[in-house]
């Protein structure tokens, strides 16, 4: 999939759209902006699955994806992966909101996602990744699977951000551990670019339960990382800070 987003007459609007396969976006009607909606019509990620997404924001363009609901990432037969690619450009004076709902590991899955990111100098880039633990619910524990994720940052070729996981094996087990997770199943990172991203500093170390923390890197970025006991716990946290830092502008598949 490749959809290019710039402003046309004041407005930002699609120039460019490619798909195919299970990956669809959907744009809804009576928004801000430019809002595109991802729906995996196969149902989830299984082991063999290929997922390759390309997004680019032009020319002041304002631009967010998100997801219809919740991704699943369901067992996998022995030896073979699901891997999620994205690539993401935003260019000069433009922003991007990359801001997927939560991804939900099921217990005997395997899966490989990787997130590079380009900016131009004065571009605006909102990052979340909400990730799920098996379901709570369903007294669903990760005894044995295989997750590895990886997210770089840069901007004008220089790296800002970069940052992997890798867990293996019995997942529940190593979050347990008090240095770890301590027993947490719920986590997201959340990585916020702007010119102006330290304004937000103080509102998000008010907003952060004992469980988050956040950083300024420098003068335009801001990392956030949040371990919740689960997903309903990660959201009510994380609603007023994705609030905050899309100027009121949180989709609505977000609210539902």
């Amino acid at each position: 999939m490749r959809v290019v987003g710039h402003l046309k007459s004041g407005k930002s609007c699609l120039a460019n759209l490619r798909q195919s396969g299970a990956l669809k976006l959907l744009f809804p009607r009576r928004v801000s902006g430019l809002e595109a909606v991802m729906i995996n019509t196969a149902g989830g990620i299984t082991g063999g699955d290929r997922f390759s997404i390309s997004v680019e924001a032009v020319g002041n363009c304002h631009m967010t994806l998100t997801t219809q609901a919740a991704e699943r990432v369901y067992r996998a037969q022995p030896g073979q992966t699901g891997r999620m690619d994205t690539r993401l450009r935003v260019g000069t004076g433009a922003r991007l909101n990359w801001m997927p709902q939560e991804t939900i590991l099921y217990n005997h899955c395997s899966f490989q996602r990787h997130l590079t990111a380009n900016l131009a100098k004065d571009a605006t880039l909102l990052v979340v990744e909400p990730l799920v633990f098996g379901r709570i619910a369903m007294g669903e524990v990760l005894s044995n699977a295989r997750f590895n994720d990886c997210i770089d940052i840069r901007r004008n070729g220089q790296r800002l951000y970069y940052d992997a996981v890798r867990l293996h094996g019995d997942i529940t087990a190593k979050l347990s551990r008090p240095a770890v997770a301590n027993g947490a199943n719920a986590m997201a990172n959340l990585i916020f670019t702007a010119p102006d991203a330290g304004r937000h500093l103080t509102f998000l170390r008010d907003a952060l339960p004992d469980t988050g923390g956040v950083s300024l890197i420098g003068d335009d970025l801001l990392v956030l990382r949040m371990l919740a006991k689960d997903s309903f716990v990660l959201r009510k946290s994380l609603l007023p800070i994705l609030d905050r830092l899309t100027d009121n502008g949180l989709p609505l598949c977000w609210r539902l």
